[in-house]
């Protein structure tokens, strides 16, 4: 996973931080439901400036963010700081987590893992079913193929483009799904709900609940 390059550019700048700063109400509307479930601790991966894991810390929750850039992890420790909160932000690779086995019971990842090809996610998802408790729910999007972006520039890998001319993260690889593709590449987890989200006009995204088996990992 590379876009984090790119990220970390747009995290240094007051106008691409403030398109970051709000929840998504998607990612907000987990709160109820996980504190229903008596869940308490939550991972938010590939965090950027932090508006999740915030969100949930404001909650009440024990709330963890970790992103590979470093300007996105100062910005979100700054600002819970600022806010009095207790949230712990990490510097991090998601496929090599700082974190013990069983240690949450929601872990987060929006917009983060489809930066990937499929054994690059694979990586991924080892790491979140490891630190994921069982019983514990992964929260995720995924780029859907009704995306307008899909097929476009080079597929360096199955369902995996790059556009080397793109002025955005795109010049990074990009993994795109559909149903079947969300079931076959999350062995080891129960897929609770799937919707295909329009974020933007033509940006389609899958909104993802999954929940890890009693207990067992691959």
């Amino acid at each position: 996973m590379t876009a984090h390059v790119y990220w970390d550019a747009v995290w240094r700048t007051d106008e691409g931080r403030d398109d970051w700063s709000r929840p998504h109400p998607w990612v907000a509307d987990t709160v109820g439901p996980l504190r229903a479930r008596g869940g308490r601790d939550m991972l938010d991966l590939g965090c950027g400036i932090g508006r999740h894991a915030l969100h949930f810390a404001a909650e009440g929750f024990t709330a963890h963010g970790i992103d590979r850039s470093p300007a996105a992890i100062e910005h979100a420790r700054r600002e819970n700081t600022r806010r009095g909160l207790t949230a712990r932000f990490d510097t991090g690779d998601f496929t090599e987590l700082p974190y013990p086995d069983d240690s949450f019971d929601l872990v987060l990842a929006f917009n983060v893992v489809y930066h990937a090809d499929e054994d690059g996610l694979g990586r991924a998802l080892a790491e979140i079913r490891r630190v994921l408790r069982p019983g514990g729910i992964y929260q995720s999007t995924m780029l859907s193929k009704r995306n307008t972006e899909y097929g476009k520039g080079i597929e360096v890998s199955r369902n995996t483009f790059r556009q080397p001319d793109a002025s955005d993260d795109k010049v990074h690889p990009h993994l795109y799904t559909d149903a079947a593709d969300l079931v076959r590449l999350h062995e080891g987890f129960q897929l609770l709900s799937a919707a295909d989200a329009e974020h933007a006009p033509g940006s389609w995204h899958w909104h993802c609940l999954f929940e890890t088996a009693g207990g067992a990992r691959g």
